[in-house]
């Protein structure tokens, strides 16, 4: 991944503006409103979503989560199951034992000191076990619509091979989504740009033939 992105970024350069703001305009038209991929009820299940999907897919978490959110919906409720009974869960999950102990963590935390009601700042969110940037970004993006950016391989790869947002890791894809991405259109970006990396610009072979906005990528290898 490391000579791949080094590559990427020796051969692309950023896109400029109108271009940027075209393969948006598309990417809206596509899909006006795209939504997360990972099931959730109120702002509780959300941030344990996300905590679960790190290196996990979200088909997956939704699996392990549809008959744990239904009697675990908020932090008590949660700290009533107990660790043993979050564990079974979700042990289908990587990383499941650590998880589930963050997950009871965070919980607790909530309870004492947030009145069992998710904070909306990110640093309140990261301060929370299991929670980092890009789990706050996602809650902040999804729940409280604040049009931050989650940057995770799909957008990393994406927004490097485009030209939309070039960067050396996913700090500087995220400056470089806010400096470059109109404002119009930053709520839902980073929703489409995973979206797009996940189906269309897959890491090993991109579906150019299908993509709406080839015309305008920079990536010189495109599969058509």
């Amino acid at each position: 991944m490391k000579d791949a992105l080094r590559h990427m970024l020796g051969m692309v350069k950023q896109l400029d503006y109108h271009t940027i703001s075209e393969m948006f305009r598309r990417f809206e038209d596509l899909e006006p409103e795209p939504k997360g991929e990972l099931d959730h009820t109120n702002a509780y299940t959300l941030v344990v979503a996300v905590a679960l999907s790190a290196q996990a897919t979200d088909v997956g978490v939704n699996k392990a989560t549809k008959n744990l959110f239904p009697i675990a919906d908020t932090p008590e409720k949660m700290l009533a199951l107990g660790l043993d009974g979050l564990t079974e869960h979700i042990k289908t999950i990587g990383l499941f034992r650590q998880k589930a102990k963050n997950v009871m963590k965070m919980s607790q935390i909530l309870v004492d000191d947030y009145n069992s009601v998710v904070p909306s700042s990110r640093a309140a969110l990261e301060s929370l076990p299991g929670v980092g940037r890009k789990t706050a970004n996602v809650v902040l993006n999804m729940w409280f619509k604040q049009p931050t950016q989650a940057v995770d391989t799909h957008i990393l790869r994406f927004g490097n091979r485009s030209g939309v947002a070039v960067g050396k890791d996913v700090v500087a894809v995220e400056r470089a989504i806010e400096d470059h991405i109109p404002a119009e259109y930053q709520h839902h970006a980073h929703h489409w740009m995973i979206l797009h990396g996940r189906y269309v610009c897959k890491a090993r072979k991109p579906v150019c033939g299908n993509c709406i906005i080839r015309d305008l990528c920079l990536f010189e290898e495109k599969e058509l």
